[in-house]
């Protein structure tokens, strides 16, 4: 077909459906010379889910125009992206994802021959490369390096080095890859600008960039990997593909971040070039449309009801994995599924920090490390305006400034006794206005129930400093959340097993809470309860 195509028409077919182009005459001249070279690279971390066919669906569009396709399982990207992929799960990971794209190529009728696919490692870890990552960091500002990344890489509090080198990285694969172009979503934008900014201060081209819009999860955020509701997985049963598109937000007529629409727009029509609305007779019977605007005209003139939408791509849905539920039912692969992605709750070791990127990113393990408890230094208290209860406190925790917390303790201890006082905060709540004020953390106690009930605070070993880790003994290595997902209750699950000893040591199923220099106390109140 590429043979058949003029330039123009190449072009048209490069860049359709795409949100933006950048370097479209450096396009032009490449395509009135020879084929494009085009690379599109994903990084090994959660599983790939349906969103993954608007990227197939655009390689599909550059295979017509006879481009020279390229994919890289960027492996080390993974790891550098807040070790996402933990090192020892790197290889497994790039095995899965290279057998599932292969089975989503196949699955829309893409001739895996014409695809070249690489292993970020493979190259990365060339003294060549190596020299060009000190050369490229000795050019790029911390500035420039954050805010490239600021839409992509996983944004914390406290950010690894890692992160800071990933945009860079990134826009190196276009040299070592020899490609004209990179393909991405928009949400790789600042990267892309950052690699035409800084690629010929080393002496090479700068690249076109395609971008693809970012299509909305069932949700109508993101569609997102850690994100079990925004998304259906490649392997999801037909049951759960009813289940999560009954619940996706699909509101009568609304076509903004409407997920289900999307994915009629940028996957199913460049697909198959129509889609089949399937509704009872008395309601009209089934129509065909050709062209994506009709549907969402009737859809926005409730001519189309959201029931018959989910529906009608439900079958369509259905009809592409299906061939990758197959493929993934041989033992090899469904070995390689389980091998890459362990179910923390049958792993040697679960809950000991092995899932490193995050705490429960991408699962629901409930383990301890993902609280984020630091000792704090109680820097001032005073009552709170609004009410007589509460007390109003800034805790040095480490941080550039201190954290407000507001706190219930007026009934249980004095100012004098909680001013500059050495405390424990639990620091990755959701902030909740209390009273008018925004609580920033909570400071955690022990208490006994009864009359009266007794309150003391938990007491960090002698000479611990502000911001220090509090541990589960035997979690030592795990990152906690950045934020705990209120929805998820992970806190009052995980709380539920916080407990004094008899020893008045602080403790989570019978193990000590500890830092650095010793286990965590308070005074008096025996096998008491944590909060």
């Amino acid at each position: 077909m590429a043979d058949q195509l003029s330039p123009n028409e190449k072009l048209d077919l490069i860049t359709r459906n795409l949100q933006e182009v950048l370097g479209e005459e450096k396009l032009k001249q490449v395509l009135q010379e020879r084929e494009l070279k085009v690379y599109w690279g994903t990084a090994t971390t959660g599983k790939p889910h349906v969103a993954y066919f608007v990227p197939m669906s655009k390689i599909a569009d550059f295979l017509k125009a006879g481009c020279e396709v390229t994919i890289l399982f960027a492996d080390l990207h993974a790891y550098l992206d807040n070790m996402k992929a933990p090192w020892e799960l790197l290889e497994l990971r790039v095995k899965y994802y290279e057998q599932v794209i292969k089975a989503m190529l196949e699955s829309i009728g893409v001739p895996l021959e014409k695809l070249k696919f690489v292993k970020g490692t493979d190259y990365q870890l060339s003294r060549e490369y190596t020299l060009d990552v000190y050369r490229l960091s000795s050019m790029v500002t911390e500035h420039d390096a954050k805010k490239a990344g600021a839409e992509v890489v996983k944004q914390v509090e406290h950010p690894l080095l890692s992160g800071l080198l990933y945009p860079g990285l990134q826009a190196l694969d276009e040299e070592y890859l020899k490609v004209d172009a990179q393909f991405g979503g928009v949400d790789q934008r600042k990267i892309f600008t950052l690699a035409e900014k800084y690629l010929p201060s080393l002496g090479y081209a700068k690249r076109a960039h395609l971008m693809n819009p970012m299509v909305p999860g069932l949700t109508g955020a993101k569609m997102s990997s850690s994100e079990e509701e925004s998304k259906i997985d490649l392997l999801d049963s037909k049951e759960d593909v009813k289940k999560k598109l009954k619940k996706a937000f699909c509101e009568p007529g609304n076509i903004q971040n409407n997920g289900v629409l999307s994915f009629v727009k940028y996957v199913l029509f460049p697909l198959r070039g129509d889609f089949c609305i399937k509704r009872d007779p008395k309601w009209g019977g089934d129509k065909v449309y050709s062209v994506f605007e009709e549907v969402e005209k009737d859809f926005a003139e409730e001519s189309i009801h959201p029931g018959d939408l989910k529906a009608s791509v439900e079958v369509a849905l259905n009809q592409l994995l299906d061939p990758i539920r197959k493929k993934f039912e041989s033992p090899e692969l469904r070995k390689l599924t389980n091998s890459a992605y362990p179910d923390p709750s049958k792993t040697k070791g679960a809950g000991k920090g092995a899932k490193a990127g995050g705490g429960g990113a991408e699962d629901d393990e409930l383990a301890p490390s993902r609280l984020d408890i630091r000792v704090g230094k109680v820097i001032s208290v005073e009552k709170h305006p609004d009410a007589d209860s509460l007390y109003l406190e800034k805790i040095d925790v480490g941080e550039a400034e201190p954290r407000t917390v507001v706190s219930g303790l007026v009934a249980y201890i004095s100012q004098e006794d909680l001013q500059d006082r050495d405390v424990l905060v639990l620091c990755n709540l959701k902030p909740q206005k209390m009273r008018g004020i925004e609580s920033q953390a909570m400071l955690l106690c022990a208490s006994i129930e009864g009359e009266p009930r007794r309150v003391e605070p938990l007491d960090p070993p002698e000479g611990s400093s502000p911001g220090e880790r509090v541990f589960v003994e035997g979690y030592e290595t795990g990152k906690p959340d950045d934020r705990l997902n209120p929805k998820k209750k992970v806190w009052e699950k995980l709380q539920v097993d916080l407990k004094i000893s008899d020893e008045c040591v602080a403790q989570w199923k019978d193990k000590q809470l500890m830092t650095k220099l010793g286990q965590i106390t308070c005074k008096t109140l025996k096998g008491g309860n944590i909060s």
